[in-house]
């Protein structure tokens, strides 16, 4: 059993009582994966972990990145501070079709390696579930490559990884002009090969002006749940032209991004269980102006998560603490709506949010020991991530030897 004595303050959501909790001078036992008791330091267990008056968090949950990728767009951000748009870009040849060539002409295990040291990455800054995306293959072979990296991860390394079946993230250059026929490939022979994998939870489509329109973003998505794929959508980014009624109409776990979402659109998410997962990281790293209207979302009803975006073009960010001080300071998030955001509701975009997401007895035990006094600092340090230990399904990320 490990034990951790000497809390200063544990502070997470309860889903118990929907409400987030902060308890001062406390302890927490785990056994076998789990939280088995929170209560009053009794210095019992075969590891004892002293947190020194310090702050305990649930592990953050990052519910949207694309981490299967080999070369970076750092080109594109100087272009960027040059004065060119995302658009521009992508229309000169970069952007998201600039990452395939690498993910094709990759083995698995050039991937695997890439993608290993980027989970090491994650957790060291207190990520301990993500979802994580394909896209940047946009073939068959290429995509189920892509989920087969994913899955070996997740069975090698401390991270839980979530994967996603993402072809319909862009057009590539060989169905240029050909969009239709690009989206027959994903319906007809990407999405019954991905099925078959087994190893996708979830299905994404980009919904947007220059990508897949709302028809093709509906038969994708649509073909998709025959095979029980789960959907999500990347909705309202750039433009809005109808993915957040299409989420809502399919009942998609998730919509994504919203910088462009309109009232009519909050009332019909205000009135489903589509959680709205919101990307400051991607606003503030394009150098854009306009932000999700978080406040106004949160005010009329909407369940909203934020993550990471990682992506190596449009927010190369890895750092949950980093969004949290973003949505604080651009999405007008108190602190512990933000820290909730993060966790718990980064869990309920996954299903998961019974095992995962909240340290409360019963669960499972994965959870950030920091150098802070409380959480109002988590924000204040924003270029910084003051961990002092994660834990990890009951292990220590720095072991106790």
């Amino acid at each position: 059993m490990l034990h951790l004595k000497n809390i200063g303050i544990l502070s997470t959501y309860n889903s118990a009582t929907d409400s987030f909790n902060s308890l001062k001078n406390c302890s927490i036992d785990i056994e076998d994966k789990i939280v088995t008791n929170i209560g009053s330091s009794n210095n019992n267990g075969d590891f004892i972990i002293d947190c020194n008056q310090k702050l305990v968090t649930p592990g953050f949950v990052d519910a949207h990145t694309h981490p299967v990728f080999t070369n970076g767009r750092e080109k594109e951000f100087t272009q960027r501070v040059s004065g060119k748009s995302y658009e521009e870009i992508s229309l000169s040849g970069g952007g998201i079709n600039s990452s395939i060539k690498g993910v094709r002409e990759s083995n698995e295990t050039e991937l695997l390696d890439i993608v290993m040291g980027r989970m090491d990455e994650f957790l060291s800054l207190g990520t301990t579930t993500i979802e994580a995306k394909t896209g940047y293959g946009l073939d068959t072979e290429s995509e189920l490559k892509s989920l087969r990296v994913l899955d070996n991860v997740h069975n090698n390394h401390q991270i839980d990884i979530f994967p996603t079946f993402l072809g319909a993230h862009s057009i590539p250059d060989e169905f240029n002009g050909n969009a239709n026929a690009y989206v027959n490939l994903i319906c007809n022979e990407m999405i019954p090969a991905v099925s078959k994998q087994g190893i996708a939870k979830f299905c994404d489509v980009f919904c947007e002006v220059g990508y897949f329109d709302l028809l093709q973003s509906s038969k994708i998505l649509k073909t998709a749940m025959k095979y029980n794929l789960t959907p999500r959508i990347h909705s309202d980014e750039f433009s809005n032209i109808g993915g957040t009624k299409l989420a809502s109409e399919v009942q998609a776990v998730s919509a994504d991004h919203l910088m462009e979402i309109s009232d009519d659109d909050i009332d019909l998410l205000t009135n489903s269980d589509t959680i709205a997962i919101l990307l400051p990281g991607t606003t503030f790293f394009l150098g854009k102006e306009k932000y999700a209207p978080a406040r106004k979302l949160i005010d009329r009803g909407v369940h909203i998560a934020i993550a990471s975006d990682f992506n190596p073009g449009s927010c190369h960010i890895k750092s949950m603490p980093f969004i949290i001080g973003l949505s604080c300071i651009y999405l007008g998030l108190s602190i512990e709506e933000a820290l909730k955001a993060a966790t718990w509701s980064g869990a309920c975009a996954l299903n998961e949010q019974e095992r995962i997401g909240s340290i409360e007895v019963g669960k499972q035990a994965d959870l950030i020991i920091w150098d802070l006094d409380k959480i109002e600092q988590i924000p204040y340090n924003l270029t910084s991530a003051p961990i002092k230990n994660v834990i990890k399904a009951g292990e220590p990320l720095i072991s106790l030897d």
